[in-house]
């Protein structure tokens, strides 16, 4: 009699290579999911096969013989192994399922950016409902901050109304601040004496700073006043920190005397920072004295810390001794610890037979 698992062999055999058709024939599945497919046919006909495997009148009494456990472990070996094969077949379908995901999202993103390599067709209907409101707010975006593309026919009444009053106000805040575009006809009486209140001031203040033209004839008389005082103001400091246009001429008394003391102090100060401004003609005796020491000190300090700038003819003898004992000591440690410049040829004697001769 033949077994009821070989009468349902034909049927098995025709789903599955259907099945196999199917998935090699659908797009972004291949070759996934042909593989997992064949893996599944497979994992059937080697269950088949088990399943036709006759057993002889001896092997049957030895079953009925052997313990139960042992008896149920024999039987069990042979059925596990079509559980095995489903499950690979399982781990076939997983890559063509994540690769027909892959191309839908990348489309997706491809639409939302507005991508020639969109394809709309491919869209559901939730993408296309997305896509639709990201583009009505990116519209309505644009034309509340005036930017291209702004379709306003596409604008519902409170979007317009909104979009109406974004530029309206903007266009205030433009003419108050002196930016463009601004449309003076557009304001209302108030809101332009804001705006010229607004210019006059800024006018007023780019004269007294220096910048830009200044047109007296549009001031007042206490203003003209104003921006004379900050005129002569703004001359004196650049006489005194030496920055910019200097006419002596302009200044009185006081303010020529100020202005020849901080150029003294500023020669003083690049002469000791070793500046190219420099001009030693102009230091007195004390100050002569005084940038000798500060440079002299800043020649030891080079020379102990190892800088370019260090010049050893300007040391005295106790100085140079000072400072080739330190680096002496320097030496002598970097070879020890093998860290740092190292010349063993500066070692003594007995400096060099103190290191050990792993690290030598």
């Amino acid at each position: 009699m033949s077994s009821p698992r070989l009468s349902v062999f034909p049927f098995i055999a025709a789903l599955l290579s259907v099945c196999v058709a199917c998935s090699i024939l659908t797009p972004h599945w291949l070759p996934w999911m042909g593989l997992g497919w064949m893996a599944l046919a497979l994992s059937g006909g080697l269950w088949l096969l088990q399943g036709r495997s006759t057993r002889s009148i001896a092997q049957i009494l030895r079953d009925v013989d052997a313990p139960p456990l042992a008896s149920a472990a024999t039987r069990s070996g042979p059925r596990s192994l079509p559980m095995a094969w489903a499950v690979i077949a399982c781990a076939g379908l997983w890559p063509g399922l994540a690769s027909a995901a892959a191309p839908e999202s990348t489309n997706l993103s491809a639409c939302r950016s507005g991508w020639s390599s969109c394809d709309r067709s491919r869209l559901n209907l939730l993408e296309i409902s997305e896509l639709a409101l990201e583009a009505r707010a990116r519209n309505v975006s644009n034309c509340r901050n005036g930017l291209t593309p702004c379709q306003q026919d596409k604008l519902r009444k409170a979007e317009t109304i909104e979009v109406a009053v974004a530029l309206y106000d903007r266009n205030v805040s433009n003419c108050r601040g002196g930016f463009n575009p601004c449309d003076h006809t557009q304001l209302t009486p108030s809101e332009a004496r804001d705006a010229a209140v607004a210019e006059h001031q800024r006018r007023l203040a780019e004269c007294k700073d220096g910048i830009g033209s200044c047109d007296p004839s549009r001031l007042t008389e206490l203003e003209v006043a104003e921006v004379l005082r900050s005129m002569r103001r703004r001359a004196v400091s650049d006489c005194m920190s030496g920055i910019g246009r200097c006419d002596r001429s302009e200044l009185s008394d006081p303010e020529r005397a100020g202005v020849a003391l901080a150029e003294r102090q500023r020669n003083v100060a690049d002469c000791r920072n070793g500046w190219a401004e420099c001009d030693r003609s102009k230091l007195s005796e004390v100050e002569g004295r005084e940038v000798d020491a500060a440079v002299h000190a800043r020649n030891i300090s080079d020379c102990k810390e190892g800088r370019d700038s260090c010049d050893y003819f300007r040391l005295g003898a106790s100085e140079f001794e000072a400072i080739t004992s330190v680096e002496r000591v320097r030496n002598y440690t970097a070879c020890l610890n093998r860290r740092g410049y190292c010349a063993r040829s500066r070692l003594t004697p007995t400096e060099a037979a103190s290191i050990p001769a792993e690290v030598r």
